[in-house]
């Protein structure tokens, strides 16, 4: 008998780590429901530039490859990939610049700073890094 409860508790155990791992995975499916309002023009892209290479490139790079991180954060993560922890979607993306990513927001929120119109630039921009790959 605690041989067989035993194993339950470890497949409930396996089972939880899993669906946790599968909705990080998935990124903020309520955030992915939310259309890009800006066009994808080179004005954009250029205006996300300016902005990415004043407040984002400091930790992802200039090239969005990502950064080393150091003894106190983690190293940024590449944006001109395929694999997006938090979310593919120019939705999930403009959440992640705006609110950051918690619990320790590794990625801090810049939506005190930066308008949403601003961030819908970078995240325009961060696409045109991703096509040159």
């Amino acid at each position: 008998m605690r041989s067989f409860l035993l194993r339950m508790l470890l497949i409930g155990i396996l089972l939880a780590a899993l669906t946790s791992i599968l909705v990080m995975a998935q990124g903020n499916p309520e955030a992915a429901k939310v259309k890009n309002p800006v066009a994808v023009t080179q004005e954009s892209i250029d205006a996300g530039k300016a902005i990415y290479t004043r407040r984002c490139a400091v930790c992802h790079g200039t090239s969005g490859q990502g950064g080393s991180g150091s003894d106190i954060s983690p190293p940024a993560p590449d944006l001109t990939d395929t694999e997006w922890k938090h979310g593919s979607t120019d939705g999930e993306i403009f959440d992640v610049i705006k609110n950051g990513v918690p619990p320790d927001l590794s990625m801090e929120p810049w939506g005190d700073r930066i308008k949403d119109q601003d961030i819908w630039n970078v995240v325009n921009y961060v696409r045109s890094l991703a096509k040159k790959k």
